[in-house]
């Protein structure tokens, strides 16, 4: 009972998430946690403050705009006293100059007593830091920034 609500609250972030309610996700994470997102790029680093993550947030809004998470999986383990959960989902949207940016993440997460306490994410980097040297080509600079951490 408890692993199936914890799938409908994840697949219920990432829909809020899909409609521009990215704090969905920022509430959800506990007064101490640490989220790291591969690579060194705009979105990449490591956060540990809700102030850092609202900041990330706002780039990702701004550097692809329109992004959508479609779930495929989410895989959860344990108990409400540590919960691992797995999520494998696509991401898409539109950038700039017509093209379309479609790349899977994997994310692993863990949860304690139902808040998010830490938060690990991958995807084709590749695939990532093409699409934002496209946006950067049409004169945003924060594409090519370095991370938000903090």
């Amino acid at each position: 009972m408890y692993q199936r609500f914890v799938r409908a609250k994840v697949r219920s972030t990432f829909e809020k998430i899909n409609s521009g309610d990215y704090m969905a996700m920022v509430d959800g994470l506990a007064p101490s946690f640490e989220y790291r997102f591969h690579g060194d790029h705009a979105l990449g680093g490591r956060r540990t403050s809700r102030d850092a993550m609202i900041r990330w947030w706002q780039r990702v809004m701004k550097l692809l705009p329109g992004v959508r998470f479609d779930v495929h999986d989410v895989l959860v383990s344990g108990g409400p006293w540590r919960t691992m959960v797995a999520v494998r989902s696509s991401v898409s949207g539109d950038l700039p100059g017509g093209i379309r940016y479609e790349n899977t993440v994997f994310q692993l997460m863990t949860l304690v007593w139902g808040k998010v306490t830490s938060v690990e994410t991958i995807e084709d980097l590749q695939i990532l830091e093409r699409a934002l040297r496209a946006v950067a080509e049409t004169g945003e600079a924060e594409a090519v920034a370095g991370p938000i951490d903090g």
